[in-house]
């Protein structure tokens, strides 16, 4: 997959951007009694989430939303941190019957590590559930049930690329590889950076290998299964291509010049003021190029990463975080965090996510709807959607991802390793990983 360390490595890499982190733990409001009253005919609830300041004010909008239109049920948030941290809290308080009433977790592997069915409450009864996509249900779900609703949008990893660019060359969307590498050609002859490449920070070089997870699932459907068995690897092929697509780029000479120092906010530099085309990275820069180039943002577009076939290019998507109800919430406590779900995922809610927490892509629920003024890249994600033409990331269907991806994508990317070494080197890395966790057939 890629979380545990590595999911966030590259979900957190766009937030970073725009969020400062706070240091530590903190509770923001009063803490309730436990009961579930607090004032004649006032059910009080808890609410955990992730303490970055960012996030805790998207947070207090939903909630303060929400007591509005609903002033019987008051909620209390409390915070706590992310990574590894806070991974071992949430399953601490859970497996301790300490868990808040309401809690924001990740879906996919990281969700099937909490143990659902017998930790989580089962939601599958919940109206709203008709209206998720299949996608998003597969990755919070087990066999016996349904557990989370989502919040917030998802995002692609992709090419987000220069519109006013492509134009000015005559260039269309690329369908597959060799479109890519042609256009790429074209746009280095005309003097521009054909493919911005940011080593300076480090996890943004992993776009070329994980981006290209659908195209590796149109090819192997079955992958991810025997990727956790043990059975394929990413030394071969379809996997393979990733690390040689990131090979081959950089053999032809179609990275920026200082690809081994320049940062994130250089790429979104290069790529908004057209000094760079094309930037293999996640949608969540839709927020930087918003905050730093408002007069440019619509200028950018995105098209999924190509494979060699064009029948094979599919989109790799990030499916949002997840709203969950432990089992230890119960009676009106319970009912109350159902109505909060509800109402996140209802016409108010929806809206206040849409003003607080702009999307990087479709919303994975046919309730929330893409604001009219969305930034045309977001816009570009949603036929994708609409055909289901897309693929949940990797990271959603094995819990195997090696901490030292970007390091090898690094040196990939810079010619100090070939495609294959890079590849055989992540083998090792995610034995290691796997081994760790346990899994069977790694030993």
């Amino acid at each position: 997959m890629f979380p545990s360390r590595a999911r966030r490595a590259l979900r957190a890499g766009a937030v970073l951007a725009v969020a400062a982190l706070t240091a530590s733990a903190c509770s923001v409001g009063s803490i309730g009694s436990g009961s579930d009253s607090s004032g004649s005919g006032t059910t009080t609830i808890t609410y955990l989430t992730g303490n970055d300041q960012t996030n805790v004010a998207f947070q207090t909008a939903l909630i303060d939303g929400f007591m509005k239109a609903n002033p019987d049920i008051k909620i209390n948030l409390e915070t706590q941190p992310g990574g590894t941290e806070g991974d071992n809290l949430t399953k601490t308080k859970l497996s301790t019957g300490e868990m808040d009433d309401v809690f924001n977790y990740n879906d996919g592997s990281l969700f099937q590590a909490l143990n659902p069915d017998n930790t989580l409450t089962p939601l599958g009864d919940q109206p709203w559930v008709s209206q998720l996509t299949d996608q998003f249900k597969a990755t919070v779900s087990t066999s016996k049930g349904l557990y989370g609703a989502p919040l917030g949008s998802s995002q692609a990893g992709a090419v987000l690329y220069n519109k006013k660019v492509y134009s000015q060359l005559g260039l269309s969307v690329p369908k597959d590889w060799a479109t890519l590498m042609s256009n790429s050609e074209k746009i280095k002859a005309a003097g521009k950076t054909a493919i911005i490449q940011t080593y300076g920070t480090d996890w943004t070089a992993q776009l070329f290998v994980l981006g290209d997870y659908g195209n590796v699932a149109a090819q192997q459907p079955d992958f991810a299964t025997l990727y956790t068995e043990n059975k394929v690897h990413y030394s071969d092929q379809p996997a393979l291509q990733g690390f040689l697509n990131q090979q081959n780029a950089h053999q032809a000479g179609l990275f920026n010049k200082n690809y081994a120092s320049a940062t994130y906010d250089d790429g979104i530099k290069m790529l908004a003021t057209g000094m760079g085309a094309q930037y293999p990275m996640l949608t969540g820069a839709v927020s930087a190029l918003q905050a730093n180039y408002p007069d440019d943002v619509n200028d950018i577009g995105v098209f999924p990463l190509p494979a060699q076939k064009a029948s094979d290019t599919k989109l790799t998507v990030w499916q949002p975080n997840a709203l969950y109800i432990p089992k230890t919430t119960t009676g009106a406590k319970l009912d109350a965090a159902k109505k909060f779900v509800a109402w996140v995922n209802g016409t108010e809610g929806c809206a206040v996510q849409s003003e607080k927490s702009p999307p990087s892509g479709p919303y994975v629920i046919s309730s929330c709807k893409l604001p009219s003024d969305a930034p045309t890249l977001v816009k570009d994600l949603q036929p994708y959607f609409d055909s289901k033409d897309f693929v949940s990331a990797l990271e959603f269907s094995s819990p195997i991802k090696g901490p030292s991806l970007p390091n090898i994508t690094v040196q990939v990317g810079s010619g100090i390793s070939t495609a294959a070494q890079g590849a055989k080197l992540y083998d090792e890395d995610v034995k290691k990983q796997a081994q760790q966790l346990g899994l069977p057939g790694w030993s």
